[in-house]
């Protein structure tokens, strides 16, 4: 296939703006355009790469082309600032390399952006939350190059790279644990305790809840009142003001928890995430100095040794 580069960047922005008409006005050009462009690519490919709704849905074609669109726009970036391209005489501004990474919202709390601070002098970086069991969702679809994830099973066409542990405890505030937990983390007292939960996909409270609760059957459901709260700076506040326990990472907890306003309601509960760094198997400079920046951070804050996985049930 010869794919043109022109065709392949209206695809990206499209995607990326979620409209023809948004994407007209990102490239100057007429939606008329986009949609000759986007359609001239599918008769290249020989397939249906977006669903013409609002926002564009990307198939599962799109989303392999839409991987290359956005390698060759870094590369082409990057190629730009070897060469030294730049304002001047009449020329464009100079395209800085554009890397999008998906990240857990406890990891962007915690360790990675003072990791990725020292890189946006020159890169633009665009930062995707997701849970930590679903970034990779991202990496496949193509709306990201790299991801910090929970899965180590590489997915095609990236590697993976182990980069340590984050360490989760039960935590509640001391007057909540003195109401709901003062015999313990019985099973009866966590079937009744409020819980603090990040959204419907995070497991960790439940997970913890299936070990430790005494239940009929091991499909037999724990439900305790739960509060969401979908921030991780949220989530924190909303434990250490007693609205219910919570899973915390200890890089978030530990100072809390030295001055008082947290602790441990249960010393064996304690879990360790381990955590990999995937990304597309793509000679790039500017991919290679985040995945540097990244594994230099997990070295000094992340456990190294000693993990232990989430349970599997």
């Amino acid at each position: 296939m010869d794919l043109d580069p022109g065709q392949l960047r209206a695809l990206d922005v499209a995607v990326s703006q979620g409209t023809f008409e948004a994407a007209a006005r990102a490239l100057h050009v007429t939606p008329s355009a986009i949609s000759q462009r986007i359609r001239a690519l599918e008769i290249a490919t020989g397939r249906v790469l977006l669903v013409r709704t609002r926002p564009v849905q990307v198939t599962d074609s799109g989303r392999v082309v839409l991987r290359l669109a956005r390698q060759v726009a870094l590369l082409a970036a990057e190629a730009a600032r070897e060469l030294g391209s730049g304002p001047g005489d009449g020329e464009a501004p100079r395209q800085r390399p554009s890397v999008p990474v998906a990240v857990s919202a406890d990891s962007l709390a915690t360790w990675i952006l003072p990791a990725l601070a020292p890189l946006a002098a020159d890169l633009d970086l665009h930062l995707h939350r997701e849970d930590q069991d679903r970034t990779t969702v991202l990496l496949r679809e193509g709306s990201v190059m790299a991801a910090v994830t929970a899965e180590a099973e590489p997915v095609p066409g990236c590697r993976s790279v182990r980069l340590g542990a984050m360490r989760y405890r039960p935590m509640a505030a001391p007057g909540f644990a003195a109401r709901w937990f003062s015999g313990g983390a019985t099973p009866q007292a966590l079937a009744e305790a409020p819980v603090v939960v990040f959204d419907r996909h995070d497991d960790l409270q439940h997970g913890f809840l299936r070990r430790r609760a005494d239940r009929p059957s091991p499909d037999a459901p724990v439900e305790p009142p739960v509060h969401l709260v979908p921030s991780s700076e949220g989530f924190l506040t909303a434990v250490r003001l007693g609205m219910g326990w919570g899973m915390l990472p200890d890089l978030q907890s530990a100072p809390h928890e030295r001055d008082g306003e947290l602790v441990d309601v249960d010393p064996r509960g304690g879990v360790d995430v381990v955590l990999h760094w995937q990304q597309w198997k793509l000679r790039s400079q500017s991919l290679d100095r985040v995945a540097a920046a990244v594994g230099e951070a997990a070295r000094q804050r992340l456990i190294q040794s000693g993990a232990r996985a989430a349970p599997s049930e």
